[in-house]
């Protein structure tokens, strides 16, 4: 229960950051966003305190100067780029777009490390430091006054995102697996909710914003060669799942610097539809070339994945863009001649999916043990409705629920409103599903104005969509980005219109 409390408060101590940051320059704004970026770190050590990697450091020769030492060089780097996105404010956008998909493996204790994103976090621990440095002592006019930061108030849809953080780490309380929920809360929510309240406050323009596109698909460029050559070589560089596949399977899938295709390859079908966007809003012919040839060359990598749902995440945001571009009947058009095209290659190879037939073994072979999972998880739902079994719990949940005596190694349901409903019953799941409809109606309204905002559009339908035939909602910090620039970029609601008074 103590465990609980902290993480309701440090998530709590996020939330208000944002909350109040609508009274400009408010301190209590950056004195919450202080709390959260000290709490949550302390949480995660001390949930991690007593794991074998830990205690291995502890119990060196030279632990305590190990430990002394990591402290004061994070510190250390912590202060110093905070100094330079004070000094130069243009270097955090343009960092966040270069180190957002990076992972590192870290033993945290658990039978396998954890991929986590630490140069994400370094920058971000830098942008919350200097986001409230502003605010306590704020910068200083030619004119002697203090420059206060003007701050937007927030709106439904930020309230109700990180009120999704506050809940989850509530029903944490009734979880078996409160070690999974303390780092979900530590590693991922938390952080990406402070990275989200310093971007959502700062002004963006449609250039940045191009900027910022420019430089993620240098990124992407980069890991596709990666990608490429694992193919090439036929070997995979990180995780030994996928190392372990591809000697047993006909086809042979890449993860570039990623632990997981799927990602990977969601990672480039957002890239592609930021791209495809600004293409299709541009009529510059130089401009249509040279991001066709990007699209090209993203694409083949795309298909080396093999991700079925990073492919149909791709379709669906095409669909979004060209039905903002072109009108929404002439992209229903198009999306059914794709799908009865593919409609038609099912039935006439449909081997090539792994299908042979439609029973639930052969559905559960095609979608990579999806059938399975996702039936699991209904039953954990319907087993407890209305909280469900308590945040981070699905997996054991579901491993006591399997009739069989396998013990499969499972983490969610690889569909992300089943796991929702599963772990955090009907409560979480209206949290998820009203939180879709606020940010896609703050998104598509009048998106189609210029192509930053349609592709940021059509980039957040399409992240949803992967996360229906995958895991990594909240968790995935592309996600916390794409809503934060939408929403600085997003117009302001039009006021209702007066009623007309009653007449005889």
């Amino acid at each position: 229960m103590a465990t609980t409390l902290a993480l309701t408060a440090v998530a709590v101590a996020a939330a208000l950051a944002l909350l109040l940051a609508g009274r400009n320059g408010s301190r209590g704004a950056a004195i919450a966003m202080a709390l959260a970026l000290v709490g949550a770190p302390v949480i995660l050590a001390g949930e991690v305190w007593d794991t074998g990697a830990v205690v291995r450091v502890r119990e060196g020769a030279h632990g305590t100067e190990v430990i002394a030492g990591a402290i004061a060089g994070g510190l250390l780097a912590l202060a110093a780029g905070a100094w330079a996105i004070r000094r130069w404010p243009v270097v955090l956008p343009l960092a966040v777009a270069a180190v957002v998909p990076i992972r590192v493996p870290i033993d945290v204790g658990d039978a396998q490390p954890v991929n986590l994103l630490v140069p994400l976090y370094v920058v971000t621990g830098a942008a919350a430091v200097a986001w409230a440095w502003d605010r306590l002592r704020p910068r200083i006019g030619p004119d002697g006054t203090p420059l206060v930061p003007v701050d937007p108030r927030p709106g439904p849809a930020d309230a109700l995102l990180l009120g999704a953080v506050v809940l989850y780490a509530l029903q944490s309380a009734w979880s078996d697996d409160q070690s999974k929920a303390v780092q979900q809360v530590a590693f991922f929510y938390v952080p990406f909710a402070l990275l989200y309240v310093v971007l959502r406050t700062r002004r963006w323009t449609a250039a940045l914003a191009a900027r910022c596109l420019a430089v993620a698909t240098a990124v992407a460029v980069l890991l596709s060669a990666v990608g490429f050559y694992e193919y090439a070589t036929r070997t995979v560089l990180l995780n030994p799942k996928v190392v372990a596949s591809n000697q047993i399977e006909d086809a042979f899938r890449v993860n570039s610097l990623f632990f997981d295709p799927n990602i990977y390859g969601r990672f480039l079908a957002l890239v592609m539809l930021g791209l495809a966007a600004w293409m299709l809003w541009t009529a510059r012919g130089r401009v249509v070339a040279i991001t066709a040839a990007l699209l090209a060359v993203l694409g083949a990598a795309l298909v080396l994945t093999l991700s079925q749902t990073s492919f149909l995440a791709l379709l669906v945001g095409l669909a979004v863009l060209g039905g903002m571009r072109f009108g929404a009947w002439r992209a229903f058009g198009t999306c059914l001649a794709v799908l009865a095209v593919g409609l038609v290659l099912v039935l006439a190879a449909p081997k090539a999916i792994n299908l042979d037939g439609l029973d639930h073994d052969d559905l559960d072979g095609a979608t990579s043990g999806r059938v399975a999972l996702t039936g699991g998880g209904i039953g954990i739902f319907a087993d407890h409705p209305l909280v469900g079994v308590g945040s981070g719990g699905f997996a054991d949940a579901y491993r006591e629920a399997e009739r069989s005596g396998e013990r499969k190694a499972v983490d969610a349901s690889h569909t992300i409103p089943i796991t929702i409903a599963a772990e955090q019953g009907v409560v979480g799941l209206g949290v998820y599903l009203l939180l879709i409809v606020l940010v896609l109606r703050r998104l598509l309204r009048a998106a189609d104005a210029s192509a930053a905002r349609a592709g940021l559009a059509a980039m957040v339908v399409a992240l949803i969509v992967h996360t229906l035939g995958y895991a990594s909602f909240l968790e995935d910090p592309v996600l916390w980005v794409l809503l934060a620039i939408g929403g600085a970029l997003a117009p302001a609601a039009a006021p209702a219109a007066p009623r007309r008074a009653r007449t005889r």
